[in-house]
């Protein structure tokens, strides 16, 4: 049990350290504009389709889910914004955030990894390049980057797919469902989304970086390292979901009908 609650404070302690030095490399040293480049390409390649693929269950599920509640309440006017809302503040944010961890957090540390055990990070270090500035910076602003502009793609795909099965599917009113969005729906709840975005794409970056920086044990610790990045980061995103959510409903004031 000590022995794991060590291995806990050092992970934590090396993660805030980089988190330090990511931060700090981005803005004090020379952009790798092109690896930036081939990163945030290579991660929405493998990204894009599964969050539209996502995204359109996940817009039809609180479309049907709220509009019959909507229904039983009376409320059916106020379905749509009320789908919106959960769209926008948790749905998409989080849908991004997990295709990211799974698929572009994965592939980083299964790539820092792999230069770990062939030893091109000790390389490096003796010819004097930092593999934190050199490798791991670009990918995570790529990481950041590319949830950004997934979490985008998922809230309107998820509205359109809630208009659809609202719509369509239950007979609802085209008007009631778009003139609905203004009763609720705000732009801070935009803005929160994105930064829910930013936040865990940074957060993903970090955790499967770290890890891949520090496997051992040959192929199989890489395998390992994988795991257990992919395991952390949804973990400490929805930790992360729960405490910003929590702090916006107290800074922001809520629009009532």
């Amino acid at each position: 049990m000590a022995v794991q609650f060590v291995s806990l404070v050092r992970g934590v302690g090396g993660m805030g350290l980089m988190t330090g030095e990511v931060v700090k490399g981005a803005f004090t040293t020379k952009f790798q504009f092109r690896e930036f480049l081939e990163q945030a390409w290579f991660i929405a390649s493998v990204t894009m389709l599964p969050a539209v693929l996502v995204s359109i269950p996940f817009g039809a599920v609180i479309s049907l889910q709220v509009g019959n509640l909507a229904g039983q309440l009376g409320a059916q006017s106020f379905a749509g914004a009320t789908a919106v809302l959960a769209v926008v503040r948790e749905a998409a944010p989080m849908a991004a955030a997990l295709i990211i961890a799974g698929a572009a957090g994965s592939a980083i540390c299964s790539d820092m990894g792999s230069r770990k055990i062939r030893e091109e990070i000790d390389a490096m270090e003796v010819l004097g390049i930092d593999p934190v500035i050199r490798l791991v910076v670009p990918r995570v602003l790529a990481c950041l980057f590319v949830s950004v502009m997934i979490n985008g793609i998922v809230i309107a795909t998820g509205i359109g797919g809630g208009y659809f099965f609202t719509v369509i599917i239950q007979g609802g009113s085209a008007g009631a469902f778009l003139s609905s969005f203004t009763a609720l729906a705000s732009l801070p709840d935009l803005y929160i989304s994105m930064v829910k975005a930013a936040l865990f794409g940074f957060l993903a970056a970090i955790i499967g970086a770290y890890n891949g920086l520090n496997a051992q044990g040959g192929p199989s610790g890489v395998g390992r390292a994988v795991n257990e990045a992919v395991i952390i980061a949804f973990m400490m995103l929805f930790v992360l979901n729960s405490i910003m959510t929590a702090i916006y409903f107290q800074i922001v004031p809520q629009d009532g009908l």
